[in-house]
């Protein structure tokens, strides 16, 4: 027989556990709601550039925000056309994109792998070096930057942008991160046994293990390679070299900018990034969170 004693608690333990359910539905609801927010504020500024993309400029300064698709697309971008050679700054940003992250992984993996494999005197003096120089604001070394690639004999090229660019320390040091915590010693003595040299465990036997942080690091250095300004706005000249962001800031120096035109470029620029990101966004993910845990 229950007492009464143990009733009245059975009815309070039953009290709050429908309490922590009806918080945690609340919880639940105010957090979806959120989230729905904040992806409404994320999502709308692209939105509103594919709008606009469809509009003149009388329309966009005409008052209010036009929430509607217009019937200027065309006329657009023929303009765009017209004022700069749009797709060549698209295949310029491209190459530089491309061939600056290919060359970026190279360097970077041999870094990460030299600083978590090898021993050698002033290692941890250079390794925390290299850290404290990505908290230097990258505007600092603009007019270095400029000297150096002058000297060179680099300037209005596109090597410029991107070799400068290839060896980063955040990219040396996600590399070793993961080799640390990733890859056995064992495995690298098991391939010297086996008379392997130096580069070719690197290469044969490290480097298709560094697939989860390769992937991320390169997701990272194209999308910076492909939205990046300041350098090409230094190091470029004429317009036939332009990449694409640089092309289209040059339209808005026109005190009559044709805006539907801009955000039709803006638009297409942003498509191979949205692309990009909708095939690499588990990767990025994959790779941050791979050899976080150990089992």
């Amino acid at each position: 027989m229950i007492t009464e004693l143990e009733r009245a608690e059975i009815e309070r333990a039953e009290r709050l556990y429908r309490v922590k359910v009806a918080m945690q539905k609340t919880l639940l609801m105010i957090l979806m709601v959120f989230s729905i927010v904040a992806a409404i504020i994320t999502v709308f500024p692209f939105v509103w550039s594919a709008i606009l993309a469809t509009h003149d400029r009388s329309t966009i300064f005409g008052g209010g925000i036009p929430l509607y698709i217009g019937d200027h697309l065309g006329a657009n971008y023929d303009k765009l056309m017209e004022m700069l050679p749009f797709w060549r700054a698209m295949a310029n940003s491209f190459f530089i994109a491309v061939m600056g992250t290919s060359v970026s992984l190279l360097f970077c993996s041999l870094g990460g792998y030299a600083f978590g494999v090898y021993e050698f005197k002033g290692k941890n003096a250079l390794f925390s070096f290299m850290l404290a120089t990505m908290m230097i604001p990258p505007v600092v070394g603009l007019i270095p930057f400029y000297l150096i690639v002058k000297m060179l004999g680099l300037l209005d090229t596109l090597t410029s942008v991107w070799l400068p660019f290839t060896a980063t320390p955040f990219g040396i040091f996600l590399v070793r991160q993961y080799v640390v915590s990733s890859i056995p010693k064992e495995l690298l003595e098991a391939a010297k046994l086996d008379g392997a040299g130096e580069f070719r465990t690197y290469w044969s036997v490290v480097l298709p293990l560094l697939k989860p942080s390769l992937a991320t690091l390169g997701i990272v250095q194209f999308v910076f390679f492909w939205n990046n300004f300041l350098t090409p706005l230094i190091a470029l000249n004429s317009q036939e070299k332009y990449v694409v962001t640089l092309a289209l800031r040059s339209i808005q120096n026109n005190p009559n900018a044709p805006w539907g035109a801009v955000m039709l470029g803006t638009t297409i620029a942003i498509l191979p990034l949205l692309v990009f990101y909708m095939f690499a966004s588990k990767r990025i993910i994959a790779g941050l969170t791979s050899g976080a845990v150990k089992t």
